[in-house]
C-alpha cells in the first residue's frame, strides 16, 4: 500500500491484491472529530484518474455530511475498481477488508453502488472497521432504511419554511427514482397524507410501488421534475438539477436523497433566485451515515432513528441561515458543516433550529 498526496486531504491509499484481482483507493478527507466513516463504491471505472476523482470528491461530501449530521466522525470513501457482476469475489473482499484494517481504525468502511450488506459481513472478517453489516451479526443493515426516514424529516423542515406546517399532507411530491431509498421516501409520504408520483428508468421498479402504495401515480423520467409539484424528490444519480430544469421547475421545495444532485453551482444559482427551497443533499441524506455509524458502539436502532430525527432541526437551521446570510442553502450548509469540523466539540445536529 503506498500514499499519495490528494490536495486537500489528509491521506489517500492505493491498495492492490494480485491474487485477488483487488484495485482500490481509500481516500481520508478529514478525522478532526473522529476516525473517517464512508462507503466502498464498486464500479468499472474507465480509468485509475477517474475513479481517483471520484473518491477524492466523495470522501470530502462525506465528511461535511458526518459534520453537518452532528457526529463524531470524520469523512473518507473508497472505490474498488472492477465490474461487482463479474469481479467481486470472496477473496477480493477479504483483501478489501485487509487494506481497511491497515488504516488502523482511520477509516471505517460501508456500503455504498456495488456493495452490499452481504458484501460488508465478509469484509469483516479481516477488519474492525467495517460497518453496515447484516443484523445477524450485530450491523445496522440496509441503511435505506434511515437515509429514507431523514430525508422526510428534511422535506418536512423544508415545508414548514414554504408553507408554515411540517407536513406533506395534500401537497403533490415527485419522486424520481424508486430503488431502496425511493420506494422507502414514498412510503413516508403516503403515511403523511402527500399525493405522490414517481419515475424510474426501470418499469419494473415502479410496478413494484405502485403495487405497494396503491393510489401512487407515475411519470415517465423525462417530464416528471418539470410536471407540477409541491416537491420534486430527486433520488436517482446525481446531475439532475441541470440549469435548464432548475429554470423550468414548477416546484417550490427540491429535496430528495440523491448524491451530488446540483449539476453546476449556476443551478443552485437559479433556484435561489427563483424562490425555490432547495435542501442541500448531503443534509437531507445525512440517516443512512447516522444509521451505519451507530453501529460502532454496538447497534440500537431506536437510538440511530432518535438521532436521524434531528435532520429536521438542522434543515431548519440551514434554510434559516441561508436567508440570514443572504446565501443559497448549500452554501449555508458548507459553512455549518465548516464550523463544526474546526470546532469538534460541536453538534449542529442536537442545537435545534435557529
Amino acid at each position: 500500500m503506498t500514499g499519495v498526496f490528494g490536495g486537500g486531504h489528509e491521506q489517500v491509499v492505493f491498495a492492490q491484491d494480485d491474487a485477488s484481482g483487488l484495485r482500490a483507493i481509500i481516500a481520508v478527507w478529514s478525522t478532526a472529530r473522529g476516525p473517517a466513516l464512508g462507503g466502498t463504491r464498486f464500479r468499472p471505472y474507465a480509468t485509475e484518474d477517474e475513479a481517483l476523482a471520484d473518491v477524492l470528491r466523495l470522501s470530502r461530501a462525506m465528511a461535511y455530511k458526518a459534520a453537518v449530521a452532528g457526529l463524531p466522525l470524520g469523512g473518507g470513501k473508497a472505490v474498488i475498481l472492477g465490474d461487482p457482476a463479474t469481479d467481486k469475489t470472496p477473496a477480493l473482499l477479504r483483501a478489501y477488508g485487509r487494506a481497511v484494517e491497515q488504516l488502523g481504525g482511520r477509516y471505517y468502511t460501508a456500503c455504498d453502488v456495488g456493495t452490499f450488506v452481504e458484501d460488508m459481513d465478509v469484509v469483516a472478517t479481516q477488519t474492525r472497521y467495517a460497518t453496515g453489516r447484516s443484523p445477524a451479526l450485530g450491523g445496522a443493515g440496509d441503511s435505506a432504511v434511515l437515509t429514507a426516514y431523514g430525508v422526510f424529516q428534511a422535506m418536512r423542515a423544508a415545508a414548514q419554511r414554504t408553507w408554515g406546517a411540517p407536513t406533506l399532507a395534500g401537497r403533490r411530491v415527485g419522486v424520481e427514482g424508486v430503488g431502496k431509498v425511493g420506494h422507502l421516501l414514498a412510503a413516508h409520504l403516503v403515511e403523511d397524507g402527500a399525493q405522490v408520483v414517481v419515475s424510474d428508468v426501470r418499469p419494473e421498479a415502479v410496478a413494484r410501488v405502485q403495487a405497494a402504495l396503491p393510489g401512487v401515480g407515475a411519470l415517465d423520467v423525462a417530464v416528471l421534475p418539470t410536471s407540477p409539484l409541491d416537491v420534486y424528490a430527486p433520488c436517482a444519480l446525481g446531475g439532475s438539477l441541470t440549469e435548464d430544469v432548475a429554470a423550468r421547475l414548477r416546484a417550490r421545495v427540491v429535496c430528495g436523497a440523491a448524491n451530488n444532485q446540483l449539476a453546476t453551482p449556476g443551478a443552485g444559482a437559479a433556484l435561489a433566485a427563483r424562490g425555490v427551497v432547495y435542501v442541500p443533499d448531503y443534509v437531507a441524506n445525512a440517516g443512512g451515515v447516522v444509521q451505519v455509524a451507530d453501529e460502532i458502539g454496538g447497534f440500537d436502532m431506536a437510538r440511530a432513528r432518535e438521532r436521524a430525527g434531528r435532520i429536521l432541526d438542522t434543515t431548519l437551521r440551514v434554510l434559516a441561515a441561508a436567508e440570514a446570510e443572504g446565501v443559497a442553502p448549500e452554501v449555508a450548509a458548507d459553512r455549518l458543516a465548516e464550523r463544526a469540523m474546526a470546532d469538534p466539540a460541536s453538534d449542529p445536529a442536537g442545537a435545534g433550529p435557529a
